[in-house]
């Protein structure tokens, strides 16, 4: 099982429109690729001058759905992501393995 998960610093006076993006567009346009299995928004409990900090994850079934969203979706998603907000947050993608439980 592979975690894709997306850690977002957004500005404070975006924060409101863009969480409610996230939960009403965003990350159900993600899920309708059919490539993840289960979504899930945590809010990084750290005090920061930029902004808010939040961690999406997407859980898919193997590394070639995970290949299928980068190649097929993800390009699409981002630049909606940018059209929204771009210059008002910054992302940084990374992978992880599950390895227990399994």
């Amino acid at each position: 099982m592979i975690i894709y998960n997306v850690t977002v610093n957004i500005d404070h006076d975006v924060h409101d429109a863009w969480l409610e993006w996230m939960k009403e567009v965003h990350i159900p346009d993600v899920m309708a690729t059919g490539l993840f299995t289960e979504s899930r928004m945590f809010r990084v409990l750290a005090e920061e001058e930029g902004g808010l900090t939040y961690a999406v994850q997407y859980t898919a079934a193997d590394m070639a759905h995970y290949e299928r969203y980068r190649d097929e979706h993800a390009p699409r998603l981002q630049a909606d992501a940018q059209a929204m907000y771009g210059g008002r947050f910054a992302a940084f993608r990374t992978l992880l393995e599950v390895v227990h439980p399994k």
